[in-house]
Formats: C-alpha cells, sequence, structure tokens
C-alpha cells in the first residue's frame, strides 16, 4: 500500500516495475546489469484514484502517457536499482499528489474606471504623434 495523502492510497498491485538496462556511461558493468527500472501505473483503470484526479493526472502526465491511459517512468539514475525503484515509485507518488490539489477556479474581473480613463488618454495621445506625421499643408 502507497499513501499518497491522507486519504488517498494505492496498492501495490496496481503498480508493475520492471528492471532494464540503463543507457549512458558506466563501463563494462552496465553492459551486465539492470539498474534501471520502468514503472507502468494504469491511470485510467486504478479503483482508487477517483475521476477527478484521473483528469488531472492524465494532463500533468503529458507525453508520459500512452494511448491506453498507462504512465511510464523511467528511472536510471542511480547505479543502484533499489535507489532508482525508490525515485520511480517518489515520482509517481509526486505526480498523483499534484494531481489531487484543485486548481483555484478564476474569476473574472473588470477594468477600473480610472484605467479605462488612463488607457483612453494614452491612446489620444498616440494618435496626435502620428498625426503629427503626416504632410505639411500650406494654406495659401
Amino acid at each position: 500500500m502507497i499513501e499518497i495523502t491522507s486519504w488517498l492510497r494505492i496498492e501495490d498491485d496496481e503498480i508493475i516495475e520492471r528492471a532494464a538496462r540503463a543507457s549512458g556511461p558506466g563501463g563494462q558493468h552496465v553492459n551486465k546489469t539492470s539498474n534501471a527500472i520502468e514503472l507502468r501505473f494504469d491511470v485510467r483503470n486504478s479503483p482508487n484514484l477517483p475521476d477527478d484526479v484521473k483528469a488531472r493526472l492524465e494532463t500533468l502526465a503529458g507525453s508520459r502517457l500512452t494511448q491506453d491511459g498507462v504512465l511510464v517512468l523511467f528511472a536510471q539514475g542511480s547505479r543502484s536499482q533499489e535507489m532508482n525503484r525508490q525515485d520511480a515509485r517518489e515520482r509517481l507518488v509526486e505526480l498523483i499528489r499534484r494531481a489531487t490539489e484543485k486548481p483555484k477556479a478564476r474569476r473574472p474581473t473588470k477594468p477600473t474606471y480610472s484605467s479605462k480613463l488612463k488607457r483612453l488618454e494614452g491612446k489620444s495621445k498616440r494618435a496626435g504623434v502620428k498625426s503629427m506625421r503626416g504632410k505639411v499643408r500650406s494654406d495659401d
């Protein structure tokens, strides 16, 4: 059982972890061991996540979400498989925790009277400057 918040937990069997070979430098050892961890979590079919959290999580996941709604996290920052596993789980928990936060509703506002006056005054000044750029007419 992984605790996300005080009211939200996900089961261990909802997460699929697979060891893979990490890319990058590391000498001969990196060619023999599978230190990287690929963590998969099915967002759409998770029984423990509320629908609104699922929707926000899908938005937050971005390109890490497959067409089927599976979140894929790849951790290969450490030489230790166990540390990579812990890192991937922490990233998953943090992502779900961010998805539980409801966004603040935007309340539309209107411009103040003085800001309208300032804008119109600025427009008329600019119009005056531009009108002075025209051809000079002689009144003969």
